[in-house]
């Protein structure tokens, strides 16, 4: 072959072991976040920090705006 294609092969197994890679690392992170931001949910209350109400509002599937405690209570369980 060419070496444009055998370049263009290189990249295509480099970008999946790094996408391997970087998907456990992500995994990990996503999970030592979750504890970080449910350990805040517990300490506090309404309003809370940009960051938390950003996961809260993907957590719940509403705007940020509309997060009420009795949505976190329920989230928490």
């Amino acid at each position: 072959m060419g070496r444009r294609r055998d370049r263009l092969n290189k990249r295509l197994a480099r970008a999946i072991v790094t996408r391997r890679e970087n998907s456990m690392t992500k995994a990990r992170e996503r999970t030592r976040r979750e504890e970080q931001i449910q350990a805040i949910l517990k300490q506090g209350e309404l309003p809370y920090t940009p960051g938390v109400m950003s996961w809260l509002s993907g957590q719940l599937g509403k705007k940020a705006s509309r997060v009420t405690s009795e949505d976190v209570k329920s989230l928490l369980g």
